[in-house]
């Protein structure tokens, strides 16, 4: 069962739900080389940089849906590099929104935002 999963039937318009239930998948899925942080979003659909998505995100047991409004920066094509997935990573707006949730997959991610492991994007 994959730990991170995005809700096709939600997906229109550029409204995604994503839902990350473990601290591995929060680490594959974070991108903190984007200025203010990033977050991947495994998707079928072919997205453009620059597009404009929002994303419901939950993390790990919180039932609270945060709004990521932001856009395209990064795009995983179908058979990416060493078995990625296809999807498209969103670099978070300078909100108070997106501020806190830096800080707190920061907090939650603590020694390991350091470490060589591979992820979605790099």
């Amino acid at each position: 069962m994959n730990d991170a999963v995005s809700d096709p039937a939600i997906a229109r318009h550029g409204v995604f739900s994503l839902v990350i239930r473990t601290k591995a998948a929060l680490y594959a899925a974070w991108m903190p080389l984007l200025r203010g942080g990033g977050i991947f979003v495994p998707s079928n659909r072919e997205h453009q940089l620059g597009e404009e998505v929002l994303v419901l995100l939950s993390l790990l047991d919180d039932t609270v849906k945060i709004p990521i409004q932001g856009h395209v920066a990064w795009v995983n094509p179908p058979h990416a590099a060493s078995n990625r997935p296809q999807g498209f990573g969103v670099q978070l707006q300078d909100s108070e929104t997106c501020r806190e949730l830096k800080k707190r997959v920061e907090g939650l991610l603590a020694g390991a935002l350091q470490s060589s492991r591979p992820t979605n994007t790099i």
